[in-house]
């Protein structure tokens, strides 16, 4: 049994691959030693490393020639979000183009595709199919009001100090483009559809799956990040709302817990009630009975201030 020698620093607390440790002038023998675990072809593990998503998607990509990470594992390390019923799967989804073998390893489903160079990035190092080839990807997957919520995702407005980034993901002539290009692929026709129904001013899923809500009670569609002074870019937002009414709407998610959070919320509820418009606050129990209460309420409201 070989000695179990100090592994050089850069590989003693993560997942590497056999090609690293040779650059690394890591001797064949030490790879076979006790405190190193083979989890497949190419791939070793110091004991008691938990390597999270990231890094296993890294060490995969490493030992995979020509794959990329894609679907599901692309959503989740791109920060696109995904259903709880797919959020929590464990296995890294790889694609490969389409004229070579699909990746068979364990904990992995591998994908075998029709892809564009634009449509793969890097993410930290690692091939990754770009945030709208990601899109695509899941449309087949996903229920049509969660491909309108992701897209919403991809074309909103970043805001440059909290994401680091001043550009969307991507236009929507861009996303027109792409799905013009896969006319074949399986979710292509929901995608389509969501095109349509996708607009620039939600800032989460909940605010879409709202807005989408509203349109089927038949509620006319809501103006997105609403303010009570249009032309005052200081003025603070609203999630949606109709400005002819003097109504507006708030979705509270997870991130309005925090104190600077909520004293921002405080400064802009303050101007919407002083300025006498009609406010409402929805969370994540609205969002579980499909808004059907808070729905009713703008009803109501809407014929007061008619």
């Amino acid at each position: 049994m070989a000695k179990a020698t100090a592994l050089p620093g850069e590989l003693r607390h993560r997942p590497f691959t056999t090609y690293e440790s040779r650059a690394a002038g890591v001797p064949r023998k030490r790879l076979r030693a006790k405190d190193l675990l083979g989890t497949g072809r190419l791939i070793h593990v110091p004991a008691g490393v938990r390597p999270d998503l990231l890094e296993r998607s890294r060490v995969l990509t490493k030992a995979t020639p020509d794959a990329w990470v894609s679907h599901e594992t692309a959503a989740l390390l791109g920060g696109l979000g995904l259903p709880f019923w797919l959020a929590g799967e464990e296995s890294v989804h790889l694609s490969k183009p389409h004229g070579l073998p699909r990746v068979r390893r364990d904990g992995v489903v591998g994908h075998r595709v029709h892809v564009y160079p634009q449509e793969i990035t890097d993410l930290d190092g690692i091939p990754i199919s770009t945030p709208a080839r990601t899109w695509l990807d899941l449309a087949h997957r996903l229920p049509l009001q969660y491909v309108v919520a992701m897209g919403d995702q991809l074309i909103r407005v970043p805001r440059e100090r909290f994401e680091g980034r001043s550009e969307p993901y991507a236009f929507v002539p861009e996303l027109a483009r792409m799905i013009r290009r896969h006319p074949n692929m399986k979710g292509v026709l929901k995608a389509r559809l969501a095109l349509e129904d996708m607009r620039i001013g939600a800032d989460s899923y909940p605010e879409t799956f709202l807005r989408l809500a509203m349109i089927e009670a038949g509620l006319p569609e809501p103006e997105l990040q609403i303010r009570v002074d249009p032309d005052e870019q200081w003025s603070p937002p609203a999630d949606l709302g109709y400005r002819r009414c003097r109504l507006a709407i708030q979705y509270e998610g997870g991130h309005h817990r925090s104190r600077a959070q909520q004293t921002r919320d405080n400064l802009r509820d303050e101007v919407f009630i002083n300025a006498g418009w009609t406010y409402f606050k929805t969370n994540a129990e609205d969002l579980a009975e499909g808004f059907a209460g808070v729905i009713e309420r703008i009803r109501r409201a809407r014929r007061r201030a008619a």
